[in-house]
């Protein structure tokens, strides 16, 4: 029972057919994150024939070769569904060719550490780019358990990705049910201009009670982050206050992934950021609810919006007096405060997801770890 070491590519086979009978479609275009799931492609297909593309089937593996200016990852998936995709034709996939001697699940586990980015990113190679080439993937030293013990292992693996799945399928769930009561808001009540109900918010922090510790950005997904600026040397006494409940917003839309960079501070804690943002307040909670305006400022619907309506040359701009021309429905404050209690539980459950996902990525070196050691010692752990 004891494990054999292999040349892993030994045991794979390239692929390389592709959709030139254009049999799959815009729909069945992917990408690749690096979290190692295929997503929606975010390239601008416009024009683009999809016959080089190549076909990813059911068990496939496909993976991006420039490891450079990627988080220190290799870009690299599994396609465990029944759906073929196709990618594009710099992608390389491949799939297991002895399911004797290595499932490709397992497979999976081992590509899913640290460990094996650490490995990808030290074996790169290039210049301007650096690539993990097949022939690199190929020459990979893999120790393997025998096939029953790998069976075992996948099992509990699997057993794990279900059940963040099923957690997930209900997020989204929850997540419908907050969307749709929005959307019959929006044809049952007239919508209000928002700038009668906000207050702009110039509190400095002109005696330094707040330090480098408080000071935030704000990133695309619409959330308050420590800031990645260099503060050396940098006076933070013109630096705006924001406190709970207070929203802060970046005017400059332009190059920004078409989105605003907006948040608001959901905290019992005051943060503050720099003088370049817009922080403003509501000035009548019985009228309109902070986090229901949230759930509307976070909306993709608000990020088409304030591109739109965004001016400028060099820069374009969304300034405070667009931000008082949104118009939203505004029910009676118990209807707000129960659409915000659906959204406050569809955020901490997303929360959970994410850590599930984290607890995922994280048991896979110690199912290999496990594997290994029960095949050397050949007895169950």
């Amino acid at each position: 029972m004891a494990s054999i070491k292999y040349k892993l590519g030994d045991l794979l086979r390239l692929h390389d057919e592709r959709n030139s009978d254009s049999r799959y479609t815009l729909a069945d275009v992917k990408g690749i994150s690096i979290q190692k799931v295929f997503i929606e492609t975010k390239a601008d297909m416009t024009g683009v024939s999809l016959k080089p593309y190549i076909l990813v089937k059911p068990d496939f593996f496909a993976y991006v070769t420039v490891t450079s200016r990627n988080g220190e990852k290799i870009t690299i998936a599994h396609n465990d569904t029944e759906n073929t995709y196709i990618v594009s034709s710099s992608y390389v996939v491949f799939e297991v060719a002895r399911t004797d001697i290595l499932l490709s699940d397992y497979l999976f586990i081992y590509f899913n550490r640290s460990e094996f980015d650490r490995y990808a990113r030290f074996n790169s190679w290039g210049s301007a780019r650096e690539t993990f080439s097949w022939e690199d993937m190929c020459d990979i030293d893999i120790e393997l358990p025998p096939i029953e013990i790998q069976h075992k292992y996948v099992d509990i693996y699997n057993a794990m990705l279900e059940n963040q799945r099923c957690y997930e399928s209900a997020l989204e769930d929850l997540k419908l049910i907050c969307d749709a009561y929005i959307d019959k808001l929006k044809v049952e009540i007239d919508p209000e201009r928002i700038g009668p109900y906000l207050d702009l918010v110039d509190e400095r922090n002109a005696d330094l009670e707040f330090c480098a510790d408080d000071v935030r950005g704000i990133s695309i997904q619409k959330t308050f982050i420590p800031t990645k600026a260099d503060m050396t040397g940098v006076s933070l006494k013109p630096y705006y206050i924001v406190s709970p409940d207070y929203f802060a917003y970046v005017t400059v839309t332009s190059r920004n992934g078409e989105k605003i960079s907006l948040a608001y501070n959901n905290t019992e804690r005051t943060f503050i950021c720099s003088s370049s943002y817009v922080v403003f307040c509501i000035n009548n909670t019985e009228k309109l609810c902070p986090g229901y305006l949230q759930i509307f400022l976070n909306r993709a619907e608000f990020d088409r919006y304030a591109r739109f309506h965004s001016w400028g040359s060099a820069r374009e701009t969304f300034d405070w007096s667009e931000m008082c021309d949104v118009q939203i429905p505004i029910p009676d404050i118990k209807i707000q405060q129960y659409i915000v209690n659906i959204y406050t539980a569809y955020l901490l459950r997303k929360e959970i997801n994410e850590q599930l996902k984290v607890q995922v990525k994280n048991v896979c070196p110690i199912l290999i770890k496990g594997s290994l050691e029960e095949a050397e010692n050949g007895q169950n752990i």
